[in-house]
């Protein structure tokens, strides 16, 4: 066994272990994404895990808590299952391929630095797009209904079977990386569709992950417990605000947890995630209750009922 897994057997970190799922799963169920983006480096720096059992382990984990977390959005009706259906088609038969290239690639980890590097800059451009969407959304016209999404199905199983891959090798974008996916695809796609469509179609992408390293990774179940105790009440919880949250406060998350993913990506030390983190929720709150004010100030004065049948 591996020095630093036995340490980690001696120590009472399970409970410590079981709030940070806790943390990560109210983040996932908030935003659909930051499972593997989050969990599994903080297994590895702050729990001592090695890194593939910790792969390992946060996919199985994530292959029992992201259901619960779809569940409350398909209750909701935040789902475009047609979305889901062709993700899958090209992510699940991916996500099984891509463990079993970690046994055929070369010992070093460089194939995993490139992969983890193009992800952090690939989260950096989703956060820019949602806040330009949002800056386009404020411009558009009183009135306007959204666009109705059409599916394009191979490009969407196209997209899927490359989130796929990076799932498998890494446990890295089951969340994240098809967020990417579908905004690129579907920039009309509402924050709480993004979030439900993105929940659902996690659950057969990771839970195909999870079986191949099962079978061929370092699965250890008394971690993926450990994170199960915490990970599933918090998915819950952060689910079913997210279903009913307004469409600016479930951007203003995902944009956070985006920035905060892509620095773990790029190996920014912990102390520099959590000033970006903490910045970028003071901006977002502050934008929120600027946005707020000024439309409660132009709101405009409805006239008197007369003035209607006084036309008529």
């Amino acid at each position: 066994m591996d020095k630093r897994l036995a340490a980690h057997h001696t120590r009472p970190v399970d409970l410590l272990m079981t709030l940070a799922g806790f943390g990560v799963g109210a983040v996932v169920g908030l935003t659909g994404m930051g499972g593997g983006a989050l969990m599994t480096p903080l297994l590895v720096l702050a729990f001592g895990v090695p890194p593939l059992a910790a792969v390992s382990s946060d996919l199985v984990a994530s292959a029992v808590m992201k259901p619960f977390g779809g569940w409350v959005h398909a209750r909701r009706g935040t789902v475009n299952w047609e979305l889901v259906r062709w993700l899958c088609v090209g992510s699940v038969p991916a996500a099984f391929a891509g463990v079993l290239l970690t046994r055929l690639l070369p010992g070093d980890e460089s194939v995993q630095h490139a992969i983890q590097y193009a992800l952090g800059a690939a989260l950096v451009l989703a956060a820019v797009g949602l806040i330009a969407k949002a800056r386009a959304a404020q411009r558009a016209p009183a009135g306007a209904t959204a666009q109705p999404i059409v599916v394009r199905p191979l490009p969407t199983a196209l997209l899927g079977a490359g989130g796929g891959v990076i799932v498998g090798l890494t446990s890295v974008g089951s969340g994240s990386l098809i967020i990417v996916i579908l905004l690129a695809l579907y920039p009309a796609l509402r924050p709480n569709d993004l979030v439900g469509t993105d929940l659902v179609q996690a659950v057969p992408l990771v839970g195909a992950a999870a079986l191949g390293h099962a079978l061929f990774g370092d699965l250890h179940l008394d971690i993926a417990g450990a994170i199960l105790l915490g990970s599933v009440p918090g998915v819950l919880l952060g689910a079913r605000f997210s279903s009913r949250a307004p469409a600016g406060v479930v951007r203003a998350a995902l944009v956070v947890v985006l920035l905060t993913s892509a620095l773990k990506m790029f190996g920014a030390p912990n102390a520099l995630v959590l000033v970006v983190a903490a910045a970028a929720i003071t901006i977002a709150i502050v934008v929120g209750v600027r946005a707020r004010a000024s439309s409660t100030t132009a709101a405009p004065v409805e006239p008197p009922i007369l003035a209607k049948t006084g036309a008529e």
